[in-house]
């Protein structure tokens, strides 16, 4: 508890006056949701630490799961510029950043080279079904996601902020499919898994996606009041024993490393990046703001977790042959890397 008053009192007033309205934008925002998106509790909980830390989110599930619905709901929600773009083999590089175009001035009748912007240029960006292009197009995504800037024919354009993209997968289309390179994986804050919902949820559903819905949605939050979130987020300080645990799970997970267990050395191929550690540290300063806390605890990095390293743990074929998954792997991590004693 003296370390969380601590915290607290690194804040400034107009910081903690900001995460109390963080936290009530979060609370508005899923009202706002939950006008048409029933259940996924864990995964809107996911979705908006992405949007509060400023990243971007890679969503698995099976289709039907209302996976685009979410996404395309939640920019509608925040009022910002949403573009889907769906990917496909032939789906080229310009198709996404744009390209120079000629355009001939009516007036003049002169012709001129003009940069006729794409569907990146957006705040919020749906890749669907992203390994279905080839990585030449998945490419494409990297510096935007990382600069929020693109480069065409030697330009430099920069995006508007807020800027997030949301990249889906189906999990059961191997055929066609290109899977994403690893430096292209790391640059996603999460790996979010959608699973069918329950009974309940699922009758709900049928019974109002199958009855006249036409929700009027209003705007809890401004991007503007977003971008300040994502600088409040960096501001949050971390009590030392919480980090340092943080970063042991991540070290942990290289089989390379003398704090490995035995499962991680038998089934892994390459251990998560020094990036995983800042997602799990960003992700768990948003969630305690969310939560009405002005401190870390060890519990919020715990239960990032799974999102942060489950697509950062790449396992070998010995794991593969014996059934072996990312997510028992991190099961297995937190089971065995100690959570010091701070009282946090």
């Amino acid at each position: 508890m003296e370390a969380a008053e601590k915290t607290v009192a690194a804040m400034d007033s107009g910081d903690v006056a900001l995460a109390d309205r963080m936290n009530e934008g979060r609370r508005r925002i899923e009202a706002e949701l939950r006008k048409l998106i029933i259940g996924q509790q864990e995964i809107i909980d996911q979705i908006l630490l992405t949007l509060f830390v400023g990243g971007n989110s890679l969503i698995i599930g099976v289709p039907g799961l209302a996976k685009t619905m979410l996404i395309r709901t939640l920019a509608q929600v925040l009022d910002l510029r949403f573009n889907r773009i769906q990917f496909t083999p032939d789906l080229m590089p310009s198709d996404i950043t744009g390209t120079d175009i000629i355009q001939e001035d009516p007036e003049t009748g002169r012709r001129q080279m003009v940069f006729s912007p794409g569907p990146i240029f957006a705040n919020i960006v749906l890749a669907d079904e992203i390994n279905r292009t080839p990585p030449k197009t998945q490419a494409a995504l990297l510096e935007a996601m990382q600069e929020h800037r693109v480069t065409i024919q030697g330009r430099t354009y920069q995006l508007e902020e807020p800027f997030y993209v949301f990249a889906t997968q189906n999990p059961i289309e191997l055929e066609g499919t290109y899977p994403l390179p690893e430096a292209q994986l790391d640059r996603f804050m999460f790996h979010i898994v959608v699973e069918h919902p329950p009974e309940d949820e699922e009758y709900e559903i049928v019974r109002t996606t199958t009855a006249v819905l036409d929700p009027h949605f209003e705007r809890p939050i401004t991007g503007a009041e977003l971008i300040a979130f994502q600088q409040l987020v960096r501001r949050v300080p971390v009590a030392e024993p919480v980090m340092r645990y943080a970063l042991r799970l991540v070290r942990a997970s290289r089989p390379k490393d003398t704090t490995a267990p035995e499962s991680v050395k038998k089934y892994v191929a390459f251990g998560a990046s020094v990036r995983a550690a800042q997602y799990l540290m960003l992700g768990a300063k948003a969630r305690a703001l969310t939560d009405g806390r002005y401190h870390v605890s060890f519990d919020d990095v715990r239960a990032l977790a799974h999102p942060v390293l489950r697509h950062r743990i790449l396992t070998n074929f010995r794991a593969e042959s014996e059934g072996i998954t990312s997510d028992a792997l991190i099961d297995e991590l937190l089971r065995v890397v100690p959570v010091p004693r701070s009282g946090l």
